[in-house]
C-alpha cells in the first residue's frame, strides 16, 4: 500500500479539512504529519461547524485510525480543549487517536517566546499566530526540544531545564511575562495526554501499510508557507510540501502514492508577506465578504486575490501533484470577469518561473481574463450541470498545469463536492 498525501498549493486555508472528511471513507488511517496548532481545518456537516487544530479530520469517520506524527509540534493544553471539546459533540478520541513519542511539545515558554520574538522585529514582524510554533520548531533543530515520550520518563527535570533556559532569553530580550498563570493548564494538558496511545508512529504507519491499510497524510498550512519553498521569511516553520509527509511520519519516498492539491478557485493570506495578485479594491472586499474569509485559529481578516498560476504551478512542480482540488468556486458565482494571473512583470520582463526575491521586487500581475459564469453553482450536483464558463475555466486551469482537477467544491457542506 501507499500513502496518499493531501496538502495545499497555495498559502493556506484553501478548505484541507473539508476534503479530507470527504476522502476519510475510503481510507483505513488519516494522518497529520506537520505544523502545530497555528492552523485550523473547519468541518461542517449535519448543521454543526467544527474547527480541528492538531487532530486528523478523519475523526469523524468512527473506524478509522488517527495518528498525529512525528513531524507535528504540539501544545497539550489546547490539545485537551480541542479533544473535550470534541468529545462532548459525541467525538470521544482516546481509543482512536494515537500520537507519535517523537512530536515534539509546545511549551508555554515557546509561546512567551514567540510573542517576545516578534515584538522584538517590530515593523518586520513576519504575522506568526503566536501559538509557539517557530520557537518549538528552533528547539527542534537545536536539539533543545522536549518530546512527547518524554512524559514518560524523568519529564520534571526536563522541564525544568528546558524553561530555565528559555527564561534566559526572555531576560535578554527584556519581555515581561507570567510564566506561573500558564503552566497549571499546560500540566493539565500533559496529563490528559497519558490516556492516548503513545507510540513509536513510524512503525505503526509502515506495519499498517504491510498489512494492507489504506493511509491519507493530512498537510496542515499550504505549499508557499513552506520553510525552504515558501515566500521567506514569511512562512512557517515546518515542511508543509509532500516531502513533509516522509520526514513526518517516517515513511519511505517510493511509499508515496496520490499526491491531491488543493487550492482555492481564488487566493487568500493570513499575516503579513507577499501576495502578488491581492485586490486592494472592491472586488478584493467582495471576495472576502461571500467567501467569509477569516482564520479558523487566529479570526484574522484574510487578504483575498484573483488566481495565481505562476504560484500554483510551481507549488504542482514541488509536490508532484498528481490530482487537483479546486475549492470555494461557488465564491465566484456573482461577478461579470474573473481574472487568473499567468505571469509576473518584474522589471519590464514576464517571468513565469515563481521567483526567489519575491519580497524584494515590484511585481505586476499579468491577467487572463474570463467571463464569469453568472450562476449559481451551490445548486449543482453533477458536473454536466457545469456552466459553460465554469467548465472553461476549469478546462484552462486544467491545460495550464497539466493536471486533472478531479474535485470541485461548490459549497461548504459535506454533500456540496462534486467528482469529475
Amino acid at each position: 500500500m501507499k500513502v496518499d498525501v493531501l496538502l495545499g498549493l497555495q498559502w493556506g486555508d484553501e478548505g484541507k479539512g473539508k476534503v479530507v472528511d470527504v476522502l476519510t471513507p475510503r481510507y483505513d488511517v488519516v494522518t497529520r504529519f506537520q505544523g502545530g496548532p497555528n492552523a485550523g481545518h473547519t468541518l461542517e456537516f449535519n448543521g454543526e461547524k467544527y474547527v480541528l487544530r492538531s487532530i486528523p479530520s478523519g475523526i469523524f469517520q468512527g473506524n478509522k485510525v488517527n495518528i498525529i506524527g512525528n513531524g507535528v509540534v504540539l501544545d497539550p493544553a489546547l490539545f485537551k480543549a480541542e479533544s473535550e471539546s470534541l468529545a462532548k459533540s459525541g467525538h470521544d478520541l482516546t481509543k482512536r487517536l494515537f500520537i507519535s513519542k517523537k512530536a515534539h511539545l509546545i511549551m508555554p515558554t515557546h509561546r512567551l517566546l514567540d510573542a517576545a520574538y516578534e515584538a522584538a522585529k517590530g515593523k518586520d514582524k513576519v504575522g506568526t499566530t503566536g501559538k509557539g510554533i517557530g520557537p518549538t520548531y528552533t528547539d527542534k533543530i537545536s536539539r533543545n526540544g522536549l518530546r512527547v515520550g518524554d512524559i514518560l520518563n524523568n519529564f520534571e527535570a526536563k522541564y525544568k531545564k528546558a524553561v530555565a533556559r528559555h527564561e534566559q532569553i526572555l531576560k535578554s530580550l527584556n519581555f515581561e511575562y507570567d510564566l506561573a498563570s500558564l503552566e497549571p493548564e499546560w500540566f493539565a494538558g500533559i496529563e490528559y495526554l497519558k490516556q492516548f496511545q503513545l507510540i513509536d508512529a513510524e512503525h505503526v504507519v509502515n506495519k499498517l501499510m504491510n498489512e494492507g491499510k489504506s493511509v491519507l497524510a493530512e498537510g496542515a498550512q499550504g505549499t508557499m508557507l513552506d520553510i525552504d519553498f515558501g515566500s521567506y521569511p514569511f512562512v512557517t516553520s515546518s515542511n508543509t510540501i509532500c516531502a513533509g509527509a516522509c520526514t513526518g511520519l517516517g515513511v519511505s519516498p517510493n511509499k508515496i502514492g496520490e499526491v491531491y492539491g488543493i487550492f482555492k478557485a481564488y487566493c487568500t493570506r493570513v499575516g503579513a508577506g507577499p501576495f502578488p495578485t491581492e485586490l486592494f479594491d472592491e472586488v478584493g472586499e467582495k471576495i472576502g465578504a461571500i467567501g467569509h474569509e477569516f482564520g479558523a485559529v487566529t479570526g484574522r481578516k484574510r487578504r483575498c486575490g484573483w488566481l495565481d498560476l505562476v504560484a500554483l504551478k510551481y507549488s504542482i512542480m514541488i509536490n508532484g501533484v498528481t490530482k487537483l482540488i479546486m475549492m470555494k468556486s461557488d465564491v465566484l458565482d456573482d461577478f461579470d470577469v474573473i481574472k487568473v494571473c499567468v505571469g509576473y512583470k518584474i522589471n519590464g520582463e514576464v517571468v513565469t518561473d515563481f521567483p526567489y526575491d519575491i519580497d524584494e521586487v515590484e511585481i505586476e500581475p499579468v491577467y487572463k481574463e474570463f467571463k464569469g459564469w453568472k450562476s449559481d453553482l451551490t445548486k449543482i450536483t453533477s458536473e454536466s450541470q457545469f456552466p459553460t464558463e465554469f467548465a472553461d475555466y476549469i478546462k484552462f486551469i486544467e491545460t495550464e498545469t497539466g493536471v486533472p482537477v478531479k474535485i470541485v467544491s461548490v459549497g461548504p457542506d459535506r454533500e456540496a463536492t462534486i467528482e469529475r
